[in-house]
């Protein structure tokens, strides 16, 4: 029998479009929601933030750093929010920018939950789904302090996180982003459910692993149902111990999380992105099976820096459809161009990933200056 060569699917690169949902990516490197507090005291991202996102549009897609919903869910002095129409207009901006030069951009919407402070969320309460503190000091706009012990939601202040949730996904896609990520990972809200060492409660949210899951589920459907589920993907990351989540034991995970995605898989969400050590290991893809969607992976926090090679090799192994890039992409605004061509690469510079100015923020220099 005679093939025709034209006819054969060819294997997947890192440099080959895919299809997330209804947004089309140029190529599979994928930029990672990365806290850079530039915001300032107003959350309304500037000049500067647009500068910085629209010269890393060439990735196949941006997840924008984590933006609170609302005031009182604000993680980081200098985060960005979408909580308000200036806040949106500051937005439209980073993404009109972004699309300019040919782009995708997605905002990745975070309720830190009980990783806040009332120095950094303005003198408001802090809320979570039990009344247990994360044993750990933050910084605020009072220096280094305690995180506080917060107050077990009612249901009815759950009720009231979800809308925020659908009220923010609905400025982002308004505002002209392509997508949005629910962040359901790092020790957040949404994750502080998740996690049996975060939830204690005795209540429909709390005990079993579908009980567990219910919040994120019920966050994620409603986000879906308001802007559409071809627009909007869902962070994870089970076993990553970050905000005092301790998610140590593998059946229990494996439940939650089976659980989890098990009921958001009928939705047609655009993609699962899953922070995890070992993106081709048997959760992640058992994770993947039950999904039945694209899965976009991110491991490089586990192993250092994600390099050429790792994220050539996630694809080849059929690990992910995408690759998730965090550090990387700090200090090469073009990426992408450097990645295909195999040239060097532009050090990071850490004691600059969080601060007020330009410095190793929006003056990386690009190939034909480096």
């Amino acid at each position: 029998m005679t093939v025709n060569i034209s006819e054969v699917s060819p294997v997947p690169s890192l440099f080959s479009p895919v299809s997330l949902g209804k947004i089309e990516l140029a190529n599979r490197i994928v930029m990672a929601p990365l806290t850079r507090v530039r915001a300032g005291s107003s959350g309304i991202p500037g000049d500067l933030m647009v500068e910085y996102y629209r010269q890393r549009a060439t990735v196949g897609m941006i997840i924008t750093e984590g933006t609170y919903p609302d005031h009182a869910s604000q993680g980081y002095v200098g985060e960005p929010g979408i909580a308000t129409d200036e806040q949106a207009a500051g937005w439209q901006r980073v993404f009109e920018a972004v699309h300019a030069e040919g782009g995708r951009i997605v905002l990745q919407i975070m309720h830190a939950g009980r990783g806040t402070h009332p120095d950094i969320n303005g003198g408001r309460r802090v809320l979570a789904p039990s009344a247990i503190a994360i044993d750990k000091k933050t910084f605020t706009e009072k220096g280094e302090q305690p995180y506080p012990v917060p107050e077990a939601m009612t249901t009815a202040e759950i009720r009231a996180a979800l809308e925020d949730f659908v009220a923010a996904a609905r400025r982002a896609i308004e505002a002209g982003a392509d997508g949005v990520e629910i962040h359901g990972a790092n020790g957040y809200l949404l994750q502080e459910f998740l996690s049996p060492a975060a939830n204690q409660r005795t209540d429909g949210y709390g005990g079993s692993p579908q009980n567990r899951a219910r919040f994120v589920v019920e966050v994620v459907t409603a986000v879906a149902q308001a802007v559409g589920a071809e627009r909007v993907g869902l962070r994870i990351s089970p076993e990553v111990d970050l905000g005092d989540v301790f998610e140590t034991d593998r059946d229990d995970v494996l439940a939650t999380y089976s659980t989890l995605v098990d009921q958001l898989r009928p939705l047609g969400l655009a993609y699962l992105s899953v922070l995890h050590a070992e993106p081709g290991g048997e959760l992640v893809q058992e994770l993947r099976r039950r999904f039945d969607g694209k899965l976009i992976v991110n491991s490089g926090p586990f192993g250092g820096q994600t390099t050429r090679e790792d994220a050539l090799q996630q694809i080849e192994d059929d690990h992910a459809d995408a690759v998730v890039v965090g550090r990387a992409l700090i200090a090469n605004p073009d990426l992408v161009e450097r990645w295909r061509g195999g040239h060097p690469e532009n050090e990071p510079r850490p004691e600059l990933f969080y601060g007020v100015g330009a410095e190793g923020y929006t003056d990386y220099p690009f190939l034909e200056a480096a």
